[in-house]
């Protein structure tokens, strides 16, 4: 698997961070982010985005990124924010809080790579005159942002594990709170939990049966 490259790592007096969410799709659980600033010195055998990696070769990865990263941060956006604000809103605050929370350890970050095509709104006082880069592909295209992606999806995943005990009807571990064809029946047949996303169509439906 090639090695993705940092790009902006090139410039010896230039830090950035890769800034990635996972779980905008299901139907259950919170949406993670993670932002992550790369040591290029460190470099890190195997990343890529997320969705093309192997459960273990995520878990690997995990482990080797909060080991060898300059800095890392993950945060999140509760199912009732989703609920509140929508899956692209939350997803994009999950994002800043993950960013503030990088800032707020200090380090001298210049600008921030974005998955996709919206960038986090910033508190301007915190944020001054960075620059935010969205890069549409970017968990394919940069190491950084992969980083991001992998700590991202692999905390969420976690996540979705402890809920499955406390709420094992739906299988959650199995899924990850995902729509597909075995969680949609489970949701039939007992209805929604607090886990589950209500401005979702299907679980709305579950919620609304006559609507």
């Amino acid at each position: 698997m090639p090695q993705l490259p940092l790009f902006e790592m090139r410039e010896a007096d230039t830090c950035y961070a890769g800034v990635d969410e996972a779980g905008r799709g299901p139907l259950a659980g919170s949406v993670v982010a993670a932002a992550v600033i790369l040591d290029a010195r460190r470099p890190i055998m195997g990343v890529n985005d997320s969705k093309k990696l192997s459960a273990m070769a995520r878990a690997r990865l995990f482990d080797e990124i909060t080991q060898k990263a300059t800095a890392f941060a993950i945060s999140e956006a509760s199912v009732a924010e989703i609920d509140t604000l929508n899956i692209l809103q939350a997803s994009l605050l999950a994002m800043r809080r993950a960013v503030e929370m990088l800032l707020s350890q200090g380090h001298a970050l210049q600008r921030i790579h974005v998955d996709g095509t919206h960038c986090p709104k910033m508190d301007a006082a915190v944020w001054g005159n960075r620059e935010c880069i969205p890069m549409i592909g970017g968990d394919g295209r940069d190491a950084a942002i992969a980083s991001a992606s992998i700590l991202a999806k692999v905390t969420r995943d976690r996540q979705m594990v402890m809920l499955d005990a406390r709420y094992p009807q739906y299988e959650f571990a199995r899924h990850k709170g995902y729509p597909t064809a075995r969680h949609r029946a489970l949701l039939l047949e007992f209805g929604a939990c607090p886990a589950h996303r209500r401005s979702f169509a299907p679980v709305r439906a579950v919620l609304t049966p006559d609507a």
